[in-house]
């Protein structure tokens, strides 16, 4: 049985660390199951802290050698300018062996860019990272503002979701929409990570997904039904009408709002913003539109952001972390493959979670034979 690393263990981790944290949360295989996925992933953690180039100077001093050269033997002064001038102002050091026993990947980032992200989704980075289930050690502050960025981020989550989806869907492509609005348009969903990676995101996790979301969901009560159930099948219900999707495009956060007014206003139409929105709502390509500004965000982030990492992870580390992902998705494909075909009145979902069932009994199997 594949074992997950607990919330006990990852706040240990935080020893290791300068102590002025303010936020800190983990996420990614290592700590939520994932279809398919093994136990020695590696723990993916975020640390927000309120001084970058303070923190990076505390850090060094601790740890020099999670640093690669030659950022290393610069400072923290030139760590502290890759980190807020290139990519989506976050600087990760990968595949770091610590005292505990565990292998991690922590990013660093000041507390005023990420509510900047979660505001107005300038990367669609953390903010995206932050629509999925998370585990949080250390608390925000509750004079930070973060507690009502993280809020607003999830609620700018299902409005995009809604503009993108029908007026009929399941439960599961609720959150799959929503799941995948930080991979759409990634270059690096092209290559070096698993085609299905969004629905084995979301599957495995669909009871942290409906925590997440419920108490954000009340607010849309007038605009969308989602049944409450035990199950992923259920056909969800929305407003479609001009007048809902307005008022959904007037809660999108500012960049997604200007790059679809860019998008609308060329040529003779208008450039104001309430207008342009208006207008979208009645397109009947809205949802295209909003689609392609999102990736617009996404692919500029995540190029950025990886030619980043080339850097701050040295060329070692870079061609080992990118062995790693390009193998795992390599062998996740090839158990795709391996998935049977649907069934006769089968969903795809319900196939994949018998599918895992399956696995999971001819594990247990292979344990009494040996």
């Amino acid at each position: 049985m594949e074992k997950y690393i607990v919330i006990q263990q990852l706040k240990g981790i935080l020893k290791s660390f300068p102590t002025s944290i303010k936020f800190c949360f983990a996420y990614g295989s290592g700590v939520f199951k994932q279809m398919n996925n093994q136990s020695t992933n590696m723990v993916d953690l975020v640390f927000v802290v309120r001084n970058v180039n303070q923190w990076h100077a505390e850090n060094l001093k601790l740890n020099p050698k999670h640093y690669a050269q030659p950022l290393r033997f610069f400072g923290h002064r030139a760590i502290t300018n890759v980190q807020e001038k290139w990519g989506a102002k976050i600087y990760y050091n990968t595949l770091v062996k610590i005292a505990e026993g565990y292998t991690i990947k922590y990013g660093v980032v000041s507390e005023v860019s990420l509510i900047e992200d979660l505001l107005d989704w300038n990367d669609l980075y953390l903010a995206g990272r932050l629509h999925k289930p998370v585990k949080v050690l250390i608390e925000p502050n509750e004079y930070s503002q973060l507690p009502t960025a993280l809020l607003q981020n999830l609620h700018s989550a299902v409005h995009t979701a809604l503009l993108l989806l029908p007026q009929h869907f399941t439960e599961i492509e609720f959150y799959k929409t929503i799941a995948g609005l930080s991979y759409n348009g990634d270059f690096r969903m092209t290559f070096g990570e698993n085609k299905d990676k969004i629905n084995n995101i979301v599957v495995p996790q669909l009871t942290y997904f409906k925590q997440l979301y419920a108490p954000i969901l009340q607010h849309f009560e007038n605009y969308v039904d989602i049944p409450k159930s035990n199950g992923m099948i259920l056909t969800c219900h929305q407003d479609t009408s001009p007048a809902a999707k307005i008022y959904h495009l007037n809660h999108l956060p500012r960049i997604p709002q200007v790059k679809l007014v860019r998008a609308w206003s060329q040529g003779p139409r208008s450039k104001d913003t309430e207008d342009c929105l208006r207008a979208i709502a009645y397109d009947p390509e809205c949802s295209e539109i909003l689609a392609e500004s999102l990736k617009a965000i996404v692919r500029r982030s995540s190029i950025t952001q990886s030619l980043k990492g080339i850097l701050t992870a040295g060329l070692v580390k870079s061609v080992r972390y990118s062995t790693v992902k390009i193998m795992k998705m390599l062998q996740m494909n090839s158990e795709i493959e391996t998935v049977p075909k649907l069934e006769p009145g089968q969903s795809k979902a319900e196939r994949i979670v018998d599918s895992v069932k399956r696995q999971a009994r001819s594990k247990e199997t292979d344990k009494r034979l040996q």
